[in-house]
């Protein structure tokens, strides 16, 4: 489209309220994602832990690193927060998924009726991954998240800069 002078309309930039609130919720999440493990190494050590355990806080661990990482990067306004944003609510969502396959084999209903009665010990951790996680997620993907990321103002010919 083109103005009265003949010039072409500068291009608007993208509303960024997807991204900004991606990199907000996922900085929380990985806040509480990161509380679990930090609780159980301080309180047990790692060394006295069983091995699926070890994997289950391992993978909390990643998912609150890679959102951290994500959220910060995301508000900095770089292409690559929102993809570890996407990884780490993956991340989370995994981990809150494959806590009960391996730490409680067979009560895999149960263990989620008992974590949304938040009855276990840290249960909001959980909560927060299997609710938090898929918020993250799809605010991700949707195209104007990653629109905003890609924008650059220098990028485009401005009117009177040919």
């Amino acid at each position: 489209m083109t103005n009265p002078y003949g010039h072409p309309d500068a291009e608007r930039r993208p509303n960024g309220v997807t991204a900004i609130l991606a990199g907000l919720v996922g900085l929380g999440l990985a806040g509480v994602l990161g509380y679990l493990p930090a609780t159980w190494f301080v309180d047990y050590g790692i060394d006295d832990l069983p091995e699926p355990t070890k994997i289950v806080l391992g993978l909390y661990f990643g998912a609150a690193l890679l959102l951290l990482a994500g959220a910060l990067v995301t508000l900095f306004r770089a292409f690559a927060g929102g993809v570890l944003l996407l990884l780490g609510a993956l991340g989370a969502i995994g981990a809150v998924v494959t806590e009960p396959l391996l730490l409680f084999p067979g009560y895999f209903t149960q263990f989620f009726r008992a974590m949304f009665q938040l009855t276990p010990d840290q249960a909001f951790v959980r909560v927060a991954a299997a609710v938090g996680g898929p918020v993250v997620l799809v605010l991700c993907a949707l195209p104007r998240t990653f629109r905003y990321l890609r924008y650059r103002p220098g990028d485009h010919p401005q009117p009177g800069n040919w």
